[in-house]
């Protein structure tokens, strides 16, 4: 009976593709089993830790047994508050914070449940071309079909989505747009947004914008919200987070702002799904927003420091490099003599190997990624001084030396 007995998945796992990191990961694993230093610049983890303020809430209020218990999905009332004055400080928006603030565990979690809220079997969203991970796959768990255009953020940009929404039956219901971009740190300034509403508006498409790098800027850059733009909240809504400006990964909040029947669509679905994040994150949380700006731009010149110090690296073995004015990424194009024409999955591969440095291969974000990586600013200069050497010795022919971790 045991051996005949076959355990059936669900066709939504079916749909996912092979985890394209996969063989990094267990690469990665098996170096460092035998404590070989392996500087890892794969994923955009913040190392540097939270501020002082919040770890010390954070503890503070883990001592109150009246923390303990299950708390309310959406996140407590001041907490959603919290953000909402940071917006009117920040963006000059004003939200409700009863209709218009939702808190999420993680905007990565948000975003997916956002996609099951809104979309369903036959249903289409339209995602830029690389695109970070979750925008494609949460509306594969969601059922719904993914209609993917080249990124941009100009107007060419905007009239490919407007000629996909015109002649695409039955019409797509959602628009996912991510600026500053994950993985290329694409940005856009002030006006974008507006031609977003009105292409939403004429082709009756919801837009859910993924904000989660709209505080880490470098050389003055100020991103624009989505919600700035007039119309906004009557069309879409948008994510923010506290992993990156605040270095709270994985505390694991976010925040979604904007159009009240998504925000409601939401909630719905989040009621089934959780009881709400641990209550010392939210009051954490809130003393973030109060106290931390300052906080913001240290870590920020950190970010901007690291980014000189690998666009230079880069330069100077010859890789192609746009240097990014937001985001904890570098996205770089190699020659492909330093490939030997291999794809980027196949070279990322070969640099764990034998430069013992992760980057992520640009294929894995999609097919406008290819001959491109992505590499995380989240070592310190030192540290990324010796993965762009490690990457430049390699590729001249030189042999790397497999250095042992310390304290291992």
């Amino acid at each position: 009976m045991a051996s005949e007995f076959k355990i059936e998945v669900s066709s939504r796992i079916k749909r996912l593709p092979p985890y394209l990191f996969g063989r990094l990961n267990a690469l990665k694993l098996e170096k460092r089993r035998q404590d070989i230093d392996i500087i890892d610049l794969g994923m955009g983890n913040p190392m540097d830790g939270a501020p002082k303020i919040v770890v010390d809430k954070l503890c503070e209020a883990a001592q109150d047994p009246r923390n303990h218990g299950y708390s309310v999905s959406k996140g407590i009332y001041n907490l959603r508050r919290e953000m909402a004055l940071k917006y009117e400080r920040k963006w000059n928006v004003t939200l409700d914070p009863d209709t218009e603030v939702l808190a999420c565990i993680g905007s990565k979690e948000g975003f997916s449940h956002m996609c099951l809220a809104m979309l369903g079997a036959g249903d289409t969203a339209i995602v830029a071309d690389p695109a970070f991970p979750i925008h494609i796959y949460s509306v594969a768990l969601a059922g719904a079909n993914v209609i993917t255009v080249p990124l941009g953020n100009d107007q060419k940009f905007l009239d490919t989505i407007g000629y996909v929404c015109e002649h695409l039956y039955p019409k797509p219901k959602l628009l996912i747009l991510n600026y500053p971009h994950n993985p290329t740190a694409m940005t856009v300034d002030s006006g974008f947004f507006e031609t977003v509403v009105d292409l939403a508006g004429r082709f009756s498409i919801a837009v859910i914008h993924d904000f989660a790098y709209g505080e880490t800027t470098f050389d003055g850059y100020k991103p624009p919200s989505f919600l700035t733009a007039e119309g906004a909240k009557e069309v879409g809504m948008e994510f923010t987070t506290m992993s990156k400006p605040y270095g709270m990964a994985g505390f694991r909040i976010g925040f979604a702002a904007g159009n009240k029947k998504m925000l409601d669509a939401l909630a719905t679905v989040k009621g089934y799904y959780d009881y709400g994040i641990f209550q010392p994150i939210q009051i954490a949380s809130i003393i973030a927003m109060r106290h931390c700006e300052e906080a913001i731009a240290e870590q920020n010149a950190k970010y901007q420091a690291r980014r000189d110090v690998v666009c230079e690296g880069l330069k100077r073995i010859g890789w192609e490099v746009d240097v990014p004015r937001a985001s904890m990424f570098v996205w770089t194009r190699f020659p492909q003599e330093h490939s030997k024409g291999k794809g980027s999955i196949d070279f990322a591969m070969e640099l764990l190997e034998n430069a013992n440095v992760v980057i992520s291969p640009g294929r894995a974000f999609g097919e406008n990624g290819e001959n491109y990586m992505r590499i995380s600013l989240v070592e310190n200069e030192n540290r990324l001084r010796q993965a762009i050497r490690n990457i430049g010795r390699y590729v001249q022919g030189k042999e790397v030396a497999g250095s042992r971790r310390k304290n291992a």
